[in-house]
């Protein structure tokens, strides 16, 4: 089962209305605030690889004041 790690940068002052919601988005493992160049981490398992690109982009992504994210698709 493919996983990844999205990091998420969000509005100033979203980070708990947001982290809130991922939680409770099916195939999301884990969402954590973090510090540094990104606002939170989440880890997120899908079925297929292309599915998980889907989910990614239409469940993440596309969340008000969700400004960027950068995926990382884990390889082992």
């Amino acid at each position: 089962m493919p996983v990844a790690y999205v990091l998420v940068n969000v509005e100033m002052g979203a980070e708990p209305e947001i982290l809130k919601k991922l939680r409770k988005l099916p195939n999301v493992k884990e969402a954590h605030s973090v510090y540094g160049l990104y606002d939170l981490i989440v880890k997120v398992e899908f079925e297929s690889l292309s599915g998980l690109k889907d989910y990614i982009y239409k469940h993440i992504r596309n969340l008000d004041k969700v400004r960027s994210t950068l995926t990382m698709i884990v390889s082992d």
